[in-house]
């Protein structure tokens, strides 16, 4: 095992877009399920370029605090907040989580913390969710959000978005990363001291026909590309380029259809 709890996609502008991309296929979903209402406290970890982060603070009509470890992310998420004319929506703080950087005071006073995407990308998720909880109010909420890689299903059969999926899967394992974490978000919210109250999954995918579908592509074909340099580090460059050229021919079937599901999970604390 090497570089453990390694991002393996890498903060380059192409990254960057890609995830805005996400965002824009996601957020909506998200606050679907979070509900934030006028008046909430909210802590994001793991921000990234905060859209997610802007799009809650517009909702609570408060400031929400964001943290993120990338300096990069933060310089880009800080460009495009000035750009909206969002810039006083959100505090943003760089830190290596944990610790959370917090000050004394704002311990205990959030009334949601959430987190999108972060833990299958440390090496000690429950460290991080304990500190969430630390950060929360009494009775205050803990949401989190995040993948189970291994419930991904592309149709027609693709052999090389098979290959290239079980080496990306196998890329995290070997960072010391966790891909299927997202099946576990409840009990590292029951080992973290809070109460979990509520999971489900949201929905992402879509098949051709659907407007969106070419969005899905480019966010999957992105996924890929921006892990390009850690998958060809268990498999040849040439088997890499056919597999994802095998993946751009099967998005032109008149039936291609791809299923997803992002796993969502809430705890409390204890009042």
């Amino acid at each position: 095992m090497q570089d453990k709890g390694r991002y393996v996609h890498g903060t380059e502008p192409t990254e960057q877009s890609r995830l805005s991309l996400l965002n824009d296929l996601l957020n909506a979903g998200a606050l679907r399920e979070m509900e934030p209402v006028r008046g909430d406290r909210v802590l994001d970890v793991g921000c990234g370029l905060a859209q997610l982060t802007r799009a809650i603070a517009r909702a609570t009509g408060g400031k929400t605090l964001g943290v993120e470890r990338s300096d990069e992310q933060l310089r880009e998420a800080r460009r495009q907040a000035a750009e909206a004319g969002e810039a006083e929506l959100v505090e943003l703080r760089q830190a290596e989580i944990p610790p959370l950087p917090l000050r004394q005071d704002e311990w205990s006073s959030f009334d949601i913390a959430h987190a999108r995407f972060v833990l299958e990308h440390v090496p000690d998720p429950l460290a991080i969710v304990r500190e969430m909880v630390r950060a929360v109010r009494p009775g205050g909420r803990i949401v989190l959000e995040d993948d189970g890689h291994d419930t991904m299903r592309v149709s027609p059969t693709c052999a090389g978005f098979e290959r290239l999926w079980s080496e990306y899967i196998r890329s995290y394992e070997r960072h010391g990363n966790d891909p299927r974490v997202g099946h576990h978000l409840v009990s590292l919210l029951h080992q973290a001291g809070a109460a979990p109250v509520r999971t489900t999954w949201i929905f992402f995918g879509a098949c051709a026909g659907d407007p969106l579908f070419k969005a899905y592509v480019e966010n999957l074909l992105g996924v890929f590309d921006g892990a390009r340099a850690t998958l060809l580090e268990s498999m040849p460059e040439a088997l890499f380029d056919r597999d994802l050229g095998e993946l751009k021919r099967w998005a032109l079937h008149p039936d291609a259809a791809l299923w997803y599901a992002v796993s969502w999970a809430e705890g409390r604390t204890r009042a």
